[in-house]
């Protein structure tokens, strides 16, 4: 009598070669990125570190970002996105020279916050994302006023360039000798006014006329006179 046997059971079926599902989201990803950007700055970020940080696996980064470039591009919009809808969430007044200030101000204080903003800031304007827009709202002010578009190119970068190298300054870390304690930033900038007001007044006039102003200045108030200087320029210049 002819027997039957019993068919193999079928192996069960394995998923398609390729990049797994990440196990987390876009949000996750950029707010662990931004994270350790404001540890230790663009160096501290890798795709290992943020993988180590979210407890996943390198390929779940990848699944949302091809590599460090992009991570660091996404992270920058991702904040700056805060900064584009504080801006057009504010209504204009009826004088754009007051609100170019708030707008210079509000995007200072966001980079201050985070000095490793203000690189690629000025890099990525090449490509319509957030930093482009920023951009664009600013310029938009000077649409406003009285101008040619040749001094408004001048006015719009002028004052980004203003709010970008003073905030990218104030956002470094201060020398060695404050940052581990042995003196504190007063004393530090001390050092300099003490030895300018031993200057010969007559070769180095301001210098001497400046050094008690220097000491125990504000950096952020002296942005903004540098800042309320060129806005009164342009407001001359346009006739405002």
């Amino acid at each position: 009598m002819d027997t039957m046997t019993s068919p193999r059971p079928r192996p069960a079926e394995r998923p398609p070669r390729g990049r797994r599902r990440a196990s987390h989201s876009m949000e996750a990803v950029l707010s662990g990125a931004v994270a350790l950007l404001d540890e230790a700055g663009a160096s501290a970020l890798t795709i290992r570190a943020l993988a180590a940080r979210l407890g996943t696996g390198v390929g779940s980064i990848y699944w949302y970002v091809s590599g460090k470039e992009d991570l660091v591009d996404r992270a920058v919009d991702h904040v700056l996105g805060g900064v584009l809808t504080a801006f057009e969430e504010r209504a204009d007044t009826a004088d754009p020279i007051d609100d170019l200030r708030w707008m210079a101000v509000t995007l200072f204080d966001a980079i201050v916050d985070r000095p490793w903003l203000g690189g690629p800031f000025m890099l990525n304007v090449g490509s319509p994302n957030n930093s482009l827009r920023i951009y664009e709202k600013i310029g938009q002010q000077t649409l406003r006023l009285d101008l040619t578009p040749r001094q408004r190119f001048h006015a719009g970068s002028g004052i980004v360039s203003l709010v970008v190298g003073n905030a990218v300054d104030l956002g470094e870390e201060p020398p060695p000798e404050v940052l581990e304690g042995a003196t504190d930033r007063d004393a530090f900038l001390r050092r300099y006014t003490d030895m300018w007001r031993t200057l010969d007044p007559d070769e180095f006039p301001f210098m001497r006329q400046i050094a008690g102003e220097v000491d125990g200045h504000d950096d952020r108030e002296q942005f903004i006179a540098a800042l309320d200087l060129t806005l009164a320029g342009l407001r001359l210049q346009a006739g405002a």
